[in-house]
């Protein structure tokens, strides 16, 4: 697909935001410059975000819902070190969100809560005409996907996907350069989430990372409490958009171009049962559990315009930490390693390189094309969650609902992402089986223009 440049780009952008009504922001007056905002889910990923909005003089945080009173304790902790009025707490039992929906006059709200609560979280605060900032992972099935576009649609509400690595520093840089046509047509692409979670899935139940082998609902901490169920019942890609996340905006997919089709294969499941008996030992109750995802699970995923991206989700092996950046064209090449620094990759151009043969200096390229909103905004993202990234999801979150601008992932997006997910676990259930991606757009897409980074603002 030929790449447009990033001033062409960006002044196709408002072509496309007209295209479909969870774009529209008909549902409330905003426009203004103080936005009113509460959280469904304060724990631990939920107060990164409380944490990045109490910064902020453009937001109000009013309401704070959830069940856990250690969770809930944590967060108001946090409002008042930030010295902001005491907000509304709803914490009286998991079904209370409904009631601040309900209550409260709300513009937005951050949903943070566990994989299995995300659909009848989006889609209350949807109904309730609240537009949703979206924690990512993967549905539970493509219907979920299609209930929550539906919902935005239907009442014209939106939601955006809280993809902060869409955001990283060195993502963003090879974007820009993507954009200006460094690498010529894209061809291929990869990611993935290939992250040691050995000791966020397990704990002792009083800390949440690296100690003991617990987990589940009555001995879990945090993730721990929730997430490595999905390993023991599923056998598919359970966090898909870490990796697809960043390809996706740079394949322009679902503006201009689509994904169609995937396949899946698993490795066997060893690493958690060796982490549990070397930890734990081997009479430990959790010993005797089957893990059914695999411990490295490839997804191969096909698109409209001929490009392929490869997803990788390793998370039950020792490691260190990698995404498996790869952006290929018929130009150049960018391969990623270790924890996303300017320098931590490979990167070559054949033209400019005069057929070397050999990788560049990442460091002096990314830093000589860094993204505008990275050269604008750097020091303001200084300190925030995972290197800086955080602070632009978020950023890109309240700045868009202030100025009635369409999000940079939007619910389609959610969507598509998301379906890889439940898609990838049927496909390797049916020994690889190719496995058909919906097109949550019902065919927009040909005509949607890109609009994430499209400017050093949001």
């Amino acid at each position: 697909m030929n790449r447009r440049s990033f001033l062409r780009t960006a002044g196709l952008a408002t072509a496309g935001a007209a295209l479909l009504p969870s774009l529209a922001y008909g549902w409330t007056d905003l426009g203004r410059d103080r936005l009113r905002i509460g959280f469904i889910a304060t724990g631990l990923r939920g107060q990164n975000h409380l944490e990045l909005m109490l910064q902020r003089s453009d937001v109000e945080v009013v309401a704070l819902a959830d069940p856990q009173a250690h969770m809930m304790e944590q967060a108001l902790e946090l409002v008042r070190k930030a010295g902001k009025t005491r907000p509304k707490v709803y914490a009286e039992g998991p079904h209370d969100y409904l009631r601040m929906l309900e209550r409260e006059r709300l513009d937005a709200v951050f949903v943070s809560s566990p994989w299995e609560w995300h659909r009848a979280h989006g889609l209350a605060a949807l109904e309730a005409k609240v537009a949703v900032a979206m924690e990512v992972g993967g549905a539970l099935s493509v219907q979920e996907c299609w209930d929550l576009v539906d919902a935005s649609e239907r009442t014209g509400t939106p939601l955006m996907a809280l993809e902060n690595v869409c955001y990283r520093r060195d993502v963003m840089a090879v974007l820009h350069m993507v954009r200006q046509g460094m690498f010529g047509e894209l061809v291929h692409g990869q990611g993935g989430y290939q992250h040691d979670l050995r000791g966020v899935l397990f704990n002792d139940g009083k800390s949440p990372y690296g100690k003991g082998v617990e987990f589940g609902a009555e001995k879990g901490y945090s993730e721990s409490q929730w997430r490595t169920d999905h390993y023991v019942k599923r056998n598919g890609e359970l966090y898909p958009t870490h990796g697809l996340g960043p390809m996706a905006v740079m394949m322009d997919i679902n503006r201009g171009n689509r994904l169609t089709h995937l396949t899946s294969m698993s490795s066997k499941a060893r690493g958690l049962h060796d982490y549990v008996v070397r930890q734990g030992g081997a009479d430990h109750p959790n010993a005797q559990v089957e893990f059914a995802c695999g411990d490295v699970v490839t997804t191969t995923i096909a698109c409209a315009h001929g490009e392929t991206i490869l997803l990788t989700h390793d998370t039950s092996l020792q490691r260190p930490y990698n995404l498996g950046f790869r952006v290929q064209g018929t130009r150049g090449i960018w391969q990623d390693f270790g924890w996303g620094g300017l320098d931590q990759g490979h990167i070559y151009f054949e033209d400019s390189m005069k057929h070397s043969h050999r990788w560049a200096n990442t460091q002096e390229i990314l830093a000589a094309n860094d993204h505008p909103l990275w050269a604008r905004y750097a020091a303001s993202a200084a300190g925030a969650g995972h290197g800086g990234m955080d602070f632009f999801v978020d950023h890109a979150f309240v700045e868009c609902l202030k100025r009635r601008e369409p999000f940079p992932m939007d619910v389609y997006d959610l969507a598509t992402w998301y379906s890889i997910t439940p898609l990838s676990e049927k496909s390797i259930a049916e020994g690889s089986a190719p496995q058909q991606i919906p097109d949550f757009t019902r065919g927009a897409w040909v005509a949607r223009a890109p609009v994430f980074g499209l400017n050093d603002q949001y």
